[in-house]
């Protein structure tokens, strides 16, 4: 079945572009091209795509404001293409906070030629397309960055294993995923690693807004941090891995310049992969929703390790592709909806 796409873009050049990425895939068709979101309004009802990539800054209305009226009005799977810039990441965040399935960094001018980039555009749109538009329940009530810090777990009464981890590795629907997840964390939670597959810079508003909206502090990971409790690293988008090491001065994270794992870098299954060798039956590893299969080769690691391995369920994914990959594999030793995720791995370093 042909996935039919609506680009809505106010640059003739980037409706190009995109269209020439998307067109690599004869199961995918380019139905209609919009420069602004009132013609995008009417394709819509005309043509009616399965898919529509969204620029986020655009005339008359911005693609925020779009977005939300889409989202209400007639809802549709929607992957923001924003530019590498702070202010698009931040808009970006909040248009997966409306309902957005995922984002794609804006391609520069020539970035059409880069065929493993016009593939991820095209598995990306794929996974939108058999998604439905179909959100976890949590988004209906994600929550602005105002909310004042909380947990369903006390601080007081939770006292984390000395040396206990919690590493945890996501992909596409991982932003609010995470979001939920972190909010059931305690002020003390163990040391926790997460690699969310983003694009550079994106990981740094990405680990702000956690850290505004959740109990733990988190932080985008940099080489020598010290793992300790109530503290969560996020890997930075771009071209290191992020890694568990264990050092003289104590645990640290570890930053490693080195080729893609699992096609990602940073990768879900490096980071695993460390935590399996350096840490063993003292951690928690979770797979979350995502594309592909990063992390199940890790968490596999982590398990035959003694370390307890926790997957998200299909009922709660946004995509369930990562997390059936590690099941398939044996890699997991329970499979949770997300609401009961976070109380099983504070309950197994507790």
């Amino acid at each position: 079945m042909t996935v039919r796409v609506l680009i809505v873009d106010d640059s003739p050049t980037m409706r190009a572009i995109l269209s020439m990425m998307i067109s690599l895939d004869p199961e995918i068709e380019v139905v209609g091209k919009a420069d602004c979101p009132s013609t995008a309004r009417q394709m819509i009802k005309e043509l009616n795509p399965d898919v529509m990539t969204l620029d986020i800054e655009m005339p008359g209305m911005d693609g925020l404001d779009f977005l939300e009226k889409v989202m209400r009005l007639r809802p549709m799977p929607v992957i923001m293409v924003s530019a590498l810039t702070a202010a698009g990441a931040e808009a970006t965040l909040k248009a997966m906070e409306l309902g957005a399935f995922d984002c794609f960094a804006k391609p520069a001018l020539g970035f059409a030629s880069d065929r493993s980039q016009s593939l991820a555009l095209i598995e990306m749109i794929k996974a939108a397309a058999k998604s439905g538009g179909h959100r976890p329940i949590f988004r209906r009530h994600s929550s602005n960055a105002t909310q004042v810090k909380s947990s369903s777990v006390s601080s007081s009464g939770y006292r984390p294993k000395p040396g206990s981890i919690i590493a945890i590795g996501a992909s596409t629907g991982g932003v609010e995923t995470l979001l939920a997840l972190l909010k059931d964390f305690p002020e003390n939670c163990p040391p926790t690693l997460i690699v969310q597959h983003m694009p550079p810079l994106f990981t740094t508003s990405f680990a702000n807004r956690l850290n505004r909206m959740c109990p733990p502090t988190v932080s985008e990971a940099k080489t020598g941090d010290p793992l300790i409790p109530g503290h969560v690293y996020v890997a930075p988008g771009g071209d290191r891995h992020l890694e568990f090491q264990n050092a003289a001065h104590g645990p640290r994270c570890i930053l490693v310049a080195d080729e893609p794992m699992s096609g990602h870098r940073p990768s879900v299954d490096r980071m695993f992969l460390s935590v399996a060798k350096n840490c063993g039956r003292r951690a928690v590893g979770v797979i979350l929703t995502g594309m592909g299969q990063d992390g199940a080769i890790g968490l596999k690691a982590m398990r035959d390790t003694g370390s307890f391995t926790i997957g998200q369920d299909e009922e709660s994914c946004v995509v369930y592709g990562m997390p059936a990959a590690a099941f398939k594999q044996g890699a997991v030793e329970v499979q949770l909806s997300l609401s009961k995720i976070a109380a099983r791995a504070l309950e197994a370093c507790a």
